[in-house]
C-alpha cells in the first residue's frame, strides 16, 4: 500500500513480486492479551530496575525501539528489497531522513567526547570500526541472508513479537551462523581484521565537515532512489476508500482521535526513522548506540558452552566498539544488551496487541522454515563478520560518521540483490 501524489492510500499492482501484506487488525481483542498488553511490560519494568539503572533504561529504550518499528513496518530487509523488486523506495527514503537526524546528533555528542579529532583520538563506543574485506564480505552475506530470512535480525526479533513463527525460525539460524563465525573469528582476526584501518571522518574534517560530506551523499542516495523509483513504469494503482471519523468536537473526542493514530493506525517511514533515531542519539548520550547483534553473539557462545563446544578466548574483541562483545565464560545473561533485545520483542508485541494485528502465524510450506532457518545462518555469520546488522553496522555507523558504515550498507544492498535472485529462482 502505498499514497499516491494526491495523497490517497493505493494499492500497487505488480507483476514482479507479491508485496507482504500488513496484518489485517482483528475483530476483537481477548481478554488474555488485554492483560498481558499492561502487565508484562510493566513487570519486565519492574525486573530490569532491580537489577540497576541501565538494565531499565535499555529495557524501556527497546520497548520503545520495538513499539516504533511495529507502527511503522520499519523493515531494512523491505527496504532494500521493494526497491529492487518493486522499485518502491518510500521506506529506504524514510530510513535515509532518520540517518541524516541521527548523524547530527551523534555528531553533537562525539564532540563532547572527543573536542578535536584531529588528534587521532576516536570516541570509544562510537560505532568506528575496521574496514576491510570482513567489512564488505559480512555485508554481503548479511544482505543475501536477511531477504532469504524474510527480515533482518532486528526485524526478526519484532516479527516475533507479532507472533511469526518464521522469525524464531530465523533467529535459531542467526544463533548457528554466529557461533559458527565465533568458532573461525580468530582466523579472520588474523588474517584482516586485526590489520584493517579505522577510518573516522572527522580527523580530517573535522565534525563540521563530516556532516557536510554524510549530508551530500545522504542527498545523493535519496536522489539515486527517486531515481530508481522512475526506471519502471508506474504500476496501476486502486485507490481504498476508506471511512473517515468524525471530526472531534470535545477534547475527549481529540484524545481518542490521538491516540487511534499512535496505537490504531500506520506510522509513515519517515516518522518511525526519525524516532528511532531520537531514542538512538538519547542512549548514546549516557551509554552506547543502538546494537543487537553483540547480545545475540554472547547467547550463541554461552549456548555452545552448555552444549560442551565452547568457543575459546576471541582475540581482539576487547579492543572494539559496537556489536563485538563476546560474553564472559560464567557471566550473567542478564545484561543491558538482553534487555534491550528482550524490550524490541515486548515493545513489538504491546504494539501489535494494540492496534489488533497480533496473532500466530505459521508457515504452512515445508519450504519457508528452510529458507528462515537457512537464511538466518547466513545472515548471522556476515553480522558476526562485519561486526553488526542492520542497526550496528549500519544505523549507527553512519552517524557515527565513519567510512565502515558507508561501505557495510553498499555490501547490503549489493547481498540483497543476490538474494532477490534466489528469492525468484525459489518462487
Amino acid at each position: 500500500m502505498v499514497v499516491d501524489q494526491s495523497g490517497r492510500e493505493c494499492i500497487i499492482l505488480s507483476m514482479t513480486a507479491p508485496a507482504v501484506a500488513r496484518p489485517q487488525p482483528t475483530s476483537t481483542l481477548p481478554g488474555v492479551l488485554q492483560i498481558a498488553v499492561v502487565l508484562v511490560p510493566a513487570a519486565l519494568y519492574l525486573v530490569a530496575l532491580t537489577l540497576g539503572t541501565s538494565f531499565a533504561t535499555f529495557f524501556a529504550v527497546g520497548t520503545a525501539v520495538g513499539f516504533t518499528l511495529q507502527r511503522a513496518r520499519l523493515c531494512f530487509v523491505s527496504a532494500f528489497r521493494d526497491l529492487i523488486l518493486l522499485h518502491q523506495g518510500r521506506t529506504l527514503k524514510g530510513l535515509l531522513v532518520g540517518l541524516a537526524v541521527a548523524s547530527l546528533g551523534f555528531a553533537m555528542v562525539m564532540s563532547t567526547i572527543v573536542g578535536d579529532p584531529s588528534g587521532g583520538r576516536m570516541p570509544d563506543d562510537a560505532h568506528i570500526l575496521p574496514l576491510g574485506i570482513a567489512t564488505v564480505l559480512g555485508g554481503v552475506l548479511f544482505g543475501v541472508g536477511m531477504v532469504l530470512a524474510g527480515g533482518c535480525v532486528t526485524g526478526s526479533l519484532y516479527r516475533m513479537g507479532e507472533g511469526y513463527l518464521g522469525s524464531w525460525v530465523a533467529m535459531g539460524g542467526v544463533l548457528i551462523g554466529l557461533y559458527a563465525l565465533n568458532r573461525t573469528w580468530n582466523w579472520w582476526w588474523e588474517v584482516s581484521i586485526a590489520t584493517a584501518p579505522r577510518i573516522w571522518f572527522p580527523t580530517s574534517l573535522g565534525y563540521g565537515g563530516s556532516l557536510l560530506l554524510t549530508a551530500v551523499l545522504l542527498a545523493l542516495a535519496y536522489l539515486a532512489t527517486l531515481w530508481w523509483e522512475r526506471r519502471q513504469a508506474p504500476a496501476v494503482q486502486i485507490p481504498i476508500r476508506r471511512r473517515e471519523p468524525a471530526p472531534p468536537t470535545t477534547v475527549a473526542d481529540d484524545v481518542r482521535v490521538a491516540l487511534r493514530g499512535v496505537f490504531r493506525r500506520e506510522w509513515t517511514p519517515v516518522i518511525g526513522a526519525v524516532v528511532i533515531s531520537a531514542l538512538n542519539i538519547l542512549l548514546f548520550i549516557r551509554y552506547r548506540p543502538l546494537g543487537v547483534v553483540g547480545e545475540i553473539s554472547r547467547w550463541a557462545n554461552d549456548l555452545g558452552s552448555l552444549a560442551g563446544m565452547p568457543v575459546g578466548v576471541l582475540e581482539g574483541l576487547d579492543s572494539l566498539a559496537g556489536c563485538a562483545a563476546a560474553l564472559a565464560e560464567g557471566a550473567s545473561w542478564f545484561t543491558d544488551g538482553f534487555m534491550l533485545n528482550l524490550g524490541i520483542v515486548v515493545g513489538a508485541f504491546t504494539a501489535a496487541v494494540l492496534a489488533r494485528e497480533f496473532r500466530l502465524r505459521i508457515p504452512r510450506q515445508p519450504q519457508r522454515y528452510v529458507q528462515s532457518l537457512g537464511g538466518g545462518v547466513v545472515m548471522g555469520y556476515g553480522a558476526g563478520l562485519g561486526l553488526g546488522c542492520t542497526f550496528g553496522a549500519f544505523y549507527s555507523a553512519i552517524p557515527s560518521l565513519a567510512l565502515n558504515g558507508w561501505v557495510y550498507g553498499l555490501a547490503m544492498a549489493a547481498g540483497a540483490v543476490i538474494g532477490a535472485q534466489i528469492i525468484r529462482r525459489l518462487t
